[in-house]
């Protein structure tokens, strides 16, 4: 296998997502060769979001670089939030390797190797001093690990109602992803039937979403099953088990909205320990340095399976404090 001349950095930054450019911004603002790759787009699990999706939070603690986030919105939408990074990563002339695949990396401190291969199927090869993980969540979902989990009806990702006019969904979850799915699908025409194995819609659910749904549920427009669970998936059908007992529901599409986790095999296969049944990688909290040497990182892997606990506002933080360790260890 033929590999490209070998490529040298200071730093590379696995992942483009937010948190992942503000590494590379505070990187290359301390004045290392930084390059960012992703085996995606520029904000990848962002383009993923549903089309029409709306921030909970306000512009300004999406702002990475000290670059000021325009919206028009109190609360600022997925497109926008997409040109907004596409517009950082312009400003600052990132070096972002996007569509490559990280397919091995060895070494170690001072003396990395990581091999990719792009979208083209080129394979490539980096050295680098330090590796800084920002790899995300939203690309493993949480399976249900069920008879005909695997069949193209079912999803795992939500993005538009439009295709689903007069068809009868089911949605298995009761968190954000879930709720907002469930409503749009059903303004948009779709026989919607939520699952859930909790005893409601979950807490957490944005205060103005969470109303909605209950009211929806209240009325019948919406027809929801908790204390629930999906058993199996058939082409036409979907089988759950309720209170009540078993019953089998026609079916022509499945959104299983349960949630997303970090990929602990690629964090394990570098010598990253993770701790206690939440599977937090082993880190020092204020350099963000793993147990492995020259390893760092960054945004929602360091919580482990609390993906819940670290969003793009406080990830965005995380460039700085590696960036500050970095200075007094490259020099």
């Amino acid at each position: 296998m033929m590999f490209e001349a070998k490529q040298n950095f200071d730093v590379l930054v696995i992942g483009a997502g937010p948190t992942g450019l503000a590494c590379g911004i505070e990187a290359k603002r301390a004045g290392f060769r930084v390059a960012n790759i992703d085996k995606g787009c520029l904000v990848n699990s962002l383009f993923h979001y549903p089309a029409n999706m709306t921030f909970f939070t306000t512009p300004e603690l999406l702002e990475i670089g000290d670059i000021p986030f325009p919206s028009a919105n109190q609360k600022p939408t997925r497109q926008e939030a997409l040109e907004y990074y596409r517009k950082v990563s312009e400003h600052y002339q990132l070096d972002v390797r996007q569509y490559e695949r990280v397919e091995a990396i060895s070494g170690s401190d001072g003396d990395f190797q990581v091999k990719t291969r792009n979208l083209h199927g080129k394979c490539l090869e980096y050295s680098a001093k330090k590796l800084i993980l920002a790899t995300g969540y939203y690309d493993l979902p949480n399976l249900m690990n069920i008879p005909g989990e695997d069949l193209p009806k079912v999803f795992h990702y939500y993005r538009e109602p439009h295709p689903f006019f007069d068809l009868d969904v089911v949605i298995v979850g009761a968190k954000n992803s879930a709720a907002i799915a469930a409503l749009e699908l059903w303004r948009h025409g779709a026989r919607v039937t939520l699952v859930h194995r909790g005893p409601g819609i979950h807490s957490n659910v944005k205060y103005w979403i969470k109303p909605d749904i209950e009211n929806r549920i209240k009325a019948g427009e919406v027809k929801a099953y908790f204390n629930s669970m999906v058993c199996e998936i058939t082409p036409e059908q979907v089988l759950i088990q309720t209170p009540e007992g078993e019953k089998r529901l026609h079916n022509d599409y499945v959104f299983a909205l349960t949630g997303y986790h970090p990929d602990f095999a690629f964090l394990t296969a570098l010598g990253i320990e993770l701790a206690g049944k939440e599977q937090k990688p082993v880190s020092d909290p204020k350099t963000l340095e793993s147990n492995v040497k020259g390893v760092y990182l960054a945004g929602v892997i360091v919580a482990g399976m609390r993906t819940s606990e670290i969003f793009i506002e406080n990830g965005r933080f995380h460039g700085k404090q590696i960036a500050e360790h970095l200075k007094q260890v490259l020099g």
